[in-house]
């Protein structure tokens, strides 16, 4: 994970590594950017859905004991949602470099689509 400074505020970028142990010991609440129908067809389990046409930073969940952790395809639209929840007022936010993309290439577990029924199925990362 790096941290770059916004105004006085920090924007952490946080590797799949850093997601995937974090969501393993419950440490974070993973928010999913993209559109509804991005994520029916796959997404990252436990990964709760606010896409970002529709982002209000008011009706995101207390932080308590766990940080909020952004994420969209890129990277690029979880930024803009990271700076958002930033403007309204919280001192730092956190987003998923390189999207569901980099956590696709990484060989992380997922939920997919299996084609041949369109059921959910799980995707199983790497070894």
């Amino acid at each position: 994970m790096h941290s770059e400074d916004l105004n006085g505020k920090t924007l952490e970028h946080w590797t799949t590594d850093d997601v995937q142990a974090a969501l393993e010991r419950h440490d974070i609440i993973l928010i999913d950017v993209r559109t509804p129908q991005e994520y029916m067809f796959e997404h990252i389990h436990g990964a709760l859905l606010a896409p970002m046409a529709e982002f209000d930073p008011a009706f995101m969940p207390p932080e308590g004991g766990r940080r909020i952790v952004f994420h969209c395809g890129s990277a690029a639209r979880s930024r803009r949602v990271a700076e958002m929840y930033l403007a309204a007022g919280h001192d730092r936010a956190a987003h998923l470099e390189g999207g569901f993309g980099a956590w696709k290439t990484a060989h992380k577990p997922y939920i997919g689509t299996n084609m041949a029924t369109g059921a959910p199925q799980a995707v199983p990362g790497a070894s």
